[in-house]
């Protein structure tokens, strides 16, 4: 009797082991498949922006340096998710896309902010058609990072509670890193004046 009791007990012990593993597996598939979706939105942006370059180009032909930081920014950005889709569980890489997203943010508001000061650009339906795309894939950007980050957070508590953190150290896995990208408008205290 109390061989069988042991041999049960083994047995349950070894379920268990496989079930967390399974887990820890189907966890970082899940963080992989959501940046597959973000993958997929960033390339439709970095798709775009070099027609809205065209499209901007005849009219601000001396702001050419607000330009070339735009096609820069961007190309540094589509090299940082193409190392990012390598490995979307490798920290680094998703820190240096979550850099290069930030800087491309900021070169695309500058742009639009000079665009700002062509009235025939702002009126034009390609430059239209161009803001509302991006916006439309910024939004898309915002809900497969959403979904991405909590695939990462379900990653990392599976990695790191007890005693998976066990398992997830013997077998390599390794946590995953959140994909921020800031914007600094978001981050700027607000300037209040009662003059």
């Amino acid at each position: 009797m109390g061989i069988i009791v042991r041999v049960v007990i083994l047995a349950a012990v070894v379920f268990y082991v496989i079930a967390m593993y399974n887990n820890l597996v189907n966890s970082r598939n899940r963080v992989h498949n959501g940046f597959s979706q973000i993958d997929v939105q960033l390339t439709r942006r970095y798709d775009l922006i070099p027609n809205l370059i065209e499209a901007v180009k005849g009219y601000m032909s001396h702001e050419r340096g607000t330009l070339e930081a735009v096609i820069t920014a961007r190309n540094a950005a589509a090299a940082g998710l193409k190392k990012a889709a390598a490995d979307p569980t490798d920290a680094e890489a998703m820190k240096a896309l979550s850099a290069a997203e930030a800087s491309l943010g900021g070169t695309l508001g500058r742009l639009f902010a000079l665009a700002e000061a062509y009235p025939d650009l702002k009126a034009s339906q390609n430059m239209q058609q161009f803001q509302e795309e991006l916006t439309s894939t910024e939004n898309k950007v915002a809900f497969a990072r959403q979904a991405f980050n909590d695939a990462v957070m379900g990653y990392n508590n599976a990695c790191q509670n007890f005693p998976g953190n066990l398992l997830a150290n013997n077998f390599g896995f390794k946590t995953a890193e959140f994909l921020e990208i800031e914007q600094a408008e978001k981050r700027a205290v607000p300037k209040v004046s009662f003059n």
